[in-house]
């Protein structure tokens, strides 16, 4: 049996590959709008921030997300499934907390230190992205920029995203 061709359109990791350039490396909201549906929906699950419906999104990501993650912010994926019209990266984010990160945490003054944390990302309609249901572990973050301590609870901090590294040798793409 072949490959099983998508119906007539793009591929799908193509068209995340680019709103993810349009995003981290480009900084430009319109384009990375292009990406998605009329009516989007972007919700990082740990915290509720994100938006539904086109004004929304793009407010979320206007305000609080594209251009506003630290300047040594790095994406590395560890592994991609594709299937009809959804996409799942597994990813990890890396960058120093030297801003205020209004999207993984709202009024957490910088701390300066290094951050490495697993995500998980897209639900797609004809060739489109509907929607990004983004999922991080919340406590590992607190522990890396300091605000919990992992030794009194049974919680991990960068370790979690070093041992997926390590464990996930293939298939691994620098976006930026």
């Amino acid at each position: 049996m072949g490959k099983r061709k998508q119906k007539k359109g793009k591929n799908l990791g193509d068209i995340f590959d680019k709103h993810v350039k349009y995003e981290f490396i480009d900084h430009d909201v319109e384009a990375t709008m292009k990406t998605m549906v009329n009516e989007p929906i972007v919700h990082n699950v740990p915290i509720l921030t994100g938006g539904v419906g086109f004004d929304n999104v793009f407010n979320f990501y206007e305000n609080q997300f594209i251009g506003k993650m630290p300047d040594d912010t790095k994406i590395t994926r560890i592994s991609r499934t594709v299937g009809k019209d959804q996409l799942v990266d597994e990813l990890i984010l890396s960058f120093t907390h030297d801003i205020e990160i209004k999207s993984m945490l709202p009024g957490i003054p910088p701390t300066g230190r290094h951050v490495e944390l697993p995500h998980v990302v897209m639900k797609f309609e004809r060739n489109k992205i509907l929607n990004e249901h983004i999922y991080w572990d919340q406590a590992s973050l607190l522990v890396q920029v300091g605000l919990i301590d992992s030794k009194s609870l049974p919680v991990t901090g960068i370790d979690q995203a070093r041992n997926l590294l390590k464990l996930s040798k293939s298939n691994r793409k620098k976006f930026k």
